[in-house]
């Protein structure tokens, strides 16, 4: 019933504890799972989980957060992502909550970065993974001048752990992007986020994880891990008036649509 749409099960914080994880996962009717590339580094143990498990499936990109690791090219992108069971590009995307010292001019790389990832999946034709924090802006901007938003090559994609503005909501959707809601969603301090998953529409919505970060309440300040997915359902039904059950199929029927390829 339940999908979650972005998890790091490679992370150490999960790997050891994998079949458990998939136990908890069955137990609390959590079908599915796409596991997240942040590396090239990291991507074939990714890949392999995608492999190994048939209700698992991986993406390709390195994080924009990441650096002193190997910088992907456009191609280094697409030969990933043409393998069985990649079905998105990312995480990527920008993030200027850790300048360490620096001003934005310096993080000129990062935005290359961004429009590398762009430019890979829109040649594969499959979606991105857009991490943004304190950038939404310069997100909004660099997809637009890339060329997404209703022209032919569009990747299309989705917003994950979405923490930002209505306005900036607005305009993802107005991309032709999804919006992915975390935990964070369940936390007393969240009530803008709420007002916002009560008002963007139901076939535009997925929900996550992103474990082993952000667990939900009551499991906040805990690893999380997929099985949790629910409970950011949950409080999504509660602040649209609506069952569970109806945010669970919507969401996983979201997923199926976007990430295509992907089985029920």
């Amino acid at each position: 019933m339940f999908t979650d749409s972005h998890c790091h099960l490679t992370f150490p914080e999960l790997s050891h504890g994998l079949a458990g994880i998939r136990q908890a996962m069955a137990a609390a009717q959590v079908s599915r799972a796409l596991c997240i590339c942040t590396t090239l580094e990291e991507f074939p143990q990714v890949h392999a989980l995608a492999m190994e498990y048939d209700n698992f499936w991986s993406t390709v990109g390195v994080h924009p957060d990441n650096e002193g690791v190997t910088e992907p090219s456009v191609q280094d992108l697409v030969h990933r992502g043409s393998l069985s069971r990649v079905v998105a590009v990312g995480e990527t995307g920008l993030d200027y909550y850790r300048l360490n010292g620096r001003i934005l001019a310096d993080m000129h790389w990062q935005r290359e970065r961004f429009r590398v990832h762009i430019r890979a999946a829109q040649i594969l034709q499959k979606p991105l993974v857009i991490h943004t924090r304190s950038a939404s802006d310069d997100t909004i901007s660099i997809l637009k001048e890339e060329g997404e938003g209703g022209s032919g090559r569009s990747a299309g994609g989705v917003f994950h752990c979405f923490t930002e503005s209505r306005e900036v909501a607005r305009a993802a959707l107005d991309l032709g992007f999804y919006i992915s809601f975390s935990g964070i969603l369940t936390f007393k301090t969240a009530q803008d986020l709420r007002d916002i998953a009560a008002w963007i529409p139901l076939d535009r919505m997925l929900i996550e994880t992103d474990s082993p970060y952000l667990a939900p309440m009551p499991h906040r300040g805990k690893t999380n891990n997929p099985s949790y997915v629910p409970l950011v359902a949950h409080q999504i039904a509660q602040v649209r008036g609506c069952s569970v059950e109806s945010i669970g199929q919507a969401t996983s029927d979201n997923f199926s649509l976007l990430f295509r390829g992907v089985t029920a």
